[in-house]
């Protein structure tokens, strides 16, 4: 049974001290192993370039030999001890939902980036000792076995809780069906409990109500507000980390809202990838990547479910819920990978270069497009069975039939189980939007006219990016430098990545005046630096519009059908009067 301590001499440093002891140890060598990547993310982190000073104790204090195998394995001459001792600093400076950070008032941890384990004792039970102020409370998914003693059933479980301590949390509780939902805050932040627990509630009920049950007995929302601008989150067993700034903003409608929004897709992690796991990954290998093709699954679907669910009960309207998916269709189209990757393709690739940039027109997010990908086949099997059933069933089934017995899922199960609930071949569409490259307006378009709305393909706002192809750097206010040149458009015969823009027929391009610029001019003459280099180039409109923007809305025209088809998809009548209206009419 492994034992974890886990101890600090100076916060400013950044540097944890943990020790592990391991028992029962029979051989001559002992395999240590740190994980190399951490779930919910799936890259290798190589979170071994984080430790110093590593050693191997007998226990009389003698150091043990040991060698490196690879840059997160380490083999250990045992010389006939059953007990020995692992001793090392973790530098914990990194402050997002899936690092661990220290600080003088509080510690953040995650397990999973800074904790070994003994070859062959994975499925043992473990304990993890923290040294804390005597003042400090711990925020976890894991039960205390004693003062700031943690205790799981295993290795997995121990590095998938993670935990915030400090002398400064603030907590409330919400009831569900008989289960404790911990809300927990740290940060120098004033959050409205009178607000955000019924809100939590309504989406949580709404949860509950599409799976029928929930896999763990509570659970725990650990936000950390920070004072910068920041967002991310990220699932675990029982629990999420959340991290969110600036925190004086946190219950203005911009922050809350993205406080609702990830807190509702994190808490669907609960069911989706932490229990209804793909094949491949049940159980976890942490040694090494887990490529699986099914992340428009494990996050496309929960990101749909995300926002959908907070306008199905009622935390959001209906217009709420469009500004979010006008935004998610907005960062889809920042390129064209659409097509050139598909999103089962994308999400093999997660493993490669999912969570970056890229080089332009490579890939799709298994996020953005998955979201989309999902939304499409809710509405089609509506139609298919005029709304008797939905996505939902999939994802209930997923769960019962999968999920809850502990079996890993393929592709082909997903098929299976959406066409079984929407009584007809889905082949075409899996071929086209999961793996296959075809546009996505293809499928949506369609989709959405069955509840009565639009998908409005309009121009981009600036007419150099409509009219030639090209967006410039928004972030580099000192200059005009392209940041994205279209395929195929005029733009991508005379420029490239990086230029610098600095005159237009003859003007210096300053204070963003280069759309007044090109007003009346047919052809445009474009001075520029590329390399240090200054170059001359004419640009001529072809009659295409490129980059066009995309926007759902309600049609105006909905027959009542659609209109019944609405409200059955959102549960919100589709006349209702939004705030706008309400305000036009006093």
């Amino acid at each position: 049974m492994p034992h974890y301590h886990l101890s600090f001499l100076n916060p400013l440093s950044g540097y944890l001290q943990i020790r592990t002891h391991i028992e029962n140890i029979a051989g001559p060598e002992l395999n240590l192993q740190l994980p190399a990547w951490r779930p919910g993310r799936y890259e290798l982190q190589n979170f071994a370039q984080k430790l110093q000073g590593f050693e191997v104790m007998a226990p009389d204090g003698s150091p043990l030999p040991f060698r490196k195998e690879t840059k997160d394995r380490w083999r250990v001459e045992t010389q006939a001890h059953q007990t020995l001792e692992v001793r090392y600093n973790f530098y914990a400076r990194q402050m997002d939902a899936g690092g661990s950070w220290l600080a003088s008032d509080f510690l953040y941890v995650n397990p999973v980036n800074c904790l070994l384990t003994p070859e062959g004792q994975e499925q043992d039970p473990c304990t993890l000792s923290l040294d804390l102020p005597e003042e400090w409370q711990i925020a976890c998914g894991l039960p205390l076995s004693g003062p700031h003693t943690l205790l799981a059933h295993n290795f997995d479980h121990l590095v998938d809780s993670p935990f915030i301590a400090s002398a400064t949390l603030q907590q409330q509780v919400y009831q569900e069906q008989g289960i404790l939902f911990h809300v927990w805050f740290q940060g120098d932040c004033t959050p409205n409990w009178k607000q955000i627990l019924p809100h939590f509630q309504a989406f949580t009920k709404e949860q509950l109500a599409l799976f029928g049950t929930f896999p763990v007995k509570d659970y725990h929302f650990l936000n950390i507000i920070l004072p910068y601008q920041h967002y991310h989150g990220v699932e675990h067993l029982n629990s999420t980390v959340i991290t969110l700034g600036p925190s004086e903003q946190l219950m203005q409608p911009a922050l809350y809202k993205e406080l609702l929004g990830v807190s509702c897709h994190e808490l669907f992690h609960t069911w989706n990838i932490k229990q209804i796991r793909p094949k491949e990954m049940l159980p976890y290998d942490f040694t090494r990547e887990n490529y699986f093709r099914t992340g428009y699954v494990a996050e496309g679907v929960t990101t749909y479910y995300g926002d959908y669910l907070l306008a199905r009960s009622g935390v959001f309207t209906a217009d709420q819920y469009f500004q979010e998916l006008n935004t998610l269709l907005k960062r889809h189209t920042v390129d064209q990978g659409e097509q050139n990757l598909s999103v089962a393709d994308s999400s093999f690739d997660t493993w490669l270069d999912g969570y970056k940039p890229g080089i332009p027109d490579r890939k799709v997010s298994i996020y953005h497009k998955g979201c989309i990908a999902a939304l499409v086949l809710d509405l089609e099997i509506r139609r298919a069975t005029q709304n008797a059933r939905s996505l939902d069933e999939v994802k209930r089934r997923m769960w019962l039939e999968f999920g809850k017995p502990g079996i890993g899922y393929t592709e082909a199960d997903y098929q299976r189980l959406a066409e079984e609930e929407a009584g007809v071949s889905l082949e075409k569409y899996f071929q086209e939007m999961i793996f296959g490259t075809t546009a996505f307006d293809t499928w949506l378009a369609p989709a959405l006219e069955y509840v009565g709305c639009l998908l409005e393909k309009e121009p981009a706002v600036l007419g150099y990016e409509s009219l030639y192809g090209f967006r410039l750097n928004p972030t580099i206010t000192a200059a005009s430098v392209v940041s994205y040149v279209a395929p195929n458009s005029p733009a991508s015969m005379v420029l490239s990545v990086d230029d610098e823009l600095i005159a237009i027929n003859g003007r210096k391009l300053e204070n963003g005046n280069l759309v007044n610029l090109l007003k009346g001019h047919h052809e445009a003459e474009l001075t520029l630096f590329r390399q240090k280099t200054l170059k001359t180039v004419k640009l001529k409109p072809d009659g295409k519009v490129y980059l066009p923007q995309y926007c759902v809305k309600k049609n105006p025209s909905a027959t009542s059908e659609q209109q019944a088809n609405f409200k059955a998809w959102l549960k919100q009548d589709f006349k209702n009067t939004t705030k706008e209206e309400k305000a036009t009419k006093a």
